[in-house]
């Protein structure tokens, strides 16, 4: 594939270092955590979910913040700072002699992750207006491509102990924030820039067009309950394969990246293709019914072939998101297009921070008592209830769920 501008490349690269970085310590982190704090993996993953809190929380204030850094100095010095404080953080984890440096170093992550405002902004720099939405495309597959990379990596490296994929991980952001120093131009003209304004940089802000949009509400709803749900799997998956299937971190490493491959292959080949022949209403109601259906499965599964079998069914749980956006993006009109985008940002960034809280403690409370599914049936209910509150919200306010023409 050929790019129309040197800095698209770049871009894309820091999402995909981002993602790489946040998969490649998933499947080891449960090893971690124990050998941090010698306690059980259980009540490790409380400490879990509080690491990947902190990690979103920090998420959640850095975007905006970096976003309006980048049109105040420019994409370039603010891509460079990310990728150098990733390299640094990384290795601070690595050699992570207490529980207390981990949380700082995801703290900091947090902060530094926060790349998307930036690396989108390089790519609305530098690519025509009828060329961006194919480009931004682009932005997903970067992010789904290094939460396939990352656990597979992770979950190989973890033969060599639990700190060296947060080597690795230092050293491929070394090696981006080089490529950014020598390669990546400034792709924000001077004339261009504006002042800083905290104003802009509120990351509540972004939910206030979303109370003017009363007739989209209950599936705005809906999407935060399915994006709370779906934490179950960066939350808990590390230790609930531990605990309920007894797997290392190098198999934990593969069924992430099995789960990644299936979503992406459903995500291109699958979702688009049902939206057309089926409506969004319809895909939407399928993509919740399986995942609710893969939630319970999980929660009572002990064997590897019976988690392998739900991850490929599991992929069609792909569809349920993308057919939501679209049906919410058919219910608002032109000029409130991106305040809807905006405010469903801000909703996923809630739910990273909500989720893991209640599910990694329903995991943990769960295990200590025989049962290490508990929060995948969570999942499952906060599913139903999505699924209930979309079949009446449809009884009320019928809309176009036919094909799309």
């Amino acid at each position: 594939m050929t790019f129309a501008h040197r800095a698209v490349p770049i871009a894309l690269a820091a999402v995909l270092i981002d993602a790489i970085g946040f998969g490649i310590v998933l499947p080891v982190l449960p090893a971690l955590i124990v050998e941090l704090t010698g306690q059980s993996v259980a009540a490790a993953a409380r400490t879990g979910g509080w690491l990947l809190i902190v990690f979103a929380l920090a998420h959640f204030f850095a975007a905006p913040v970096l976003g309006n850094l980048g049109d105040r100095f420019g994409r370039r010095p603010v891509l460079l700072a990310a990728m150098i404080i990733f390299a640094v953080d990384y290795m601070l984890m690595a050699f992570a002699p207490t529980i207390a440096w981990l949380f700082a170093g995801r703290l900091i992550a947090g902060i530094a992750g926060a790349v998307y405002g930036p690396a989108n902004a390089v790519l609305a720099d530098v690519t025509p207006a009828e060329r961006r939405g194919a480009t931004f495309g682009l932005m997903g597959a970067a992010f789904g491509m290094g939460f396939i990379i990352g656990p597979a990596i992770g979950g190989l490296l973890s033969d060599l102990g639990p700190r060296a994929p947060f080597m690795v991980a230092a050293a491929l952001a070394a090696i981006n924030a080089t490529w950014i120093a020598i390669w990546l131009p400034e792709t924000l003209k001077v004339e261009s820039r504006r002042a800083f304004d905290w104003r802009r940089a509120n990351p509540l802000g972004a939910f206030r067009p979303l109370l003017g949009l009363t007739g989209a509400l209950p599936l705005i709803a809906v999407a935060f309950i399915w994006q709370v749900a779906h934490q179950v799997y960066p939350s808990t998956w590390a230790f609930y394969a531990e605990l309920a299937l007894d797997w290392d971190s190098r198999a934990i490493g593969w069924s992430l990246a099995a789960s990644g491959v299936t979503m992406v292959v459903a995500q291109v080949f699958v979702t688009g293709r049902a939206i057309a022949a089926l409506g969004e209403v319809r895909t939407l109601m399928i993509g919740m019914i399986v995942g609710g259906l893969v939630y319970s499965g999980y929660a009572f599964a002990r064997e590897g072939w019976q988690v392998y079998a739900l991850i490929a069914v599991g992929a069609l749980q792909a569809m349920a998101y993308p057919s939501l956006n679209a049906l919410l993006s058919r219910m608002v009109d032109a000029s409130n297009q991106g305040a809807l985008q905006g405010g469903m940002a801000s909703i996923a960034s809630i739910a990273a921070i909500i989720g893991p809280l209640g599910l990694t403690q329903t995991l943990a409370s769960g295990a200590e008592r025989g049962f290490p599914g508990a929060a995948f049936l969570l999942a499952a209910a906060l599913t139903l209830i999505a699924v209930l509150i979309v079949a009446r919200f449809l009884i009320r306010h019928p809309v176009a769920s036919g094909p799309v023409a």
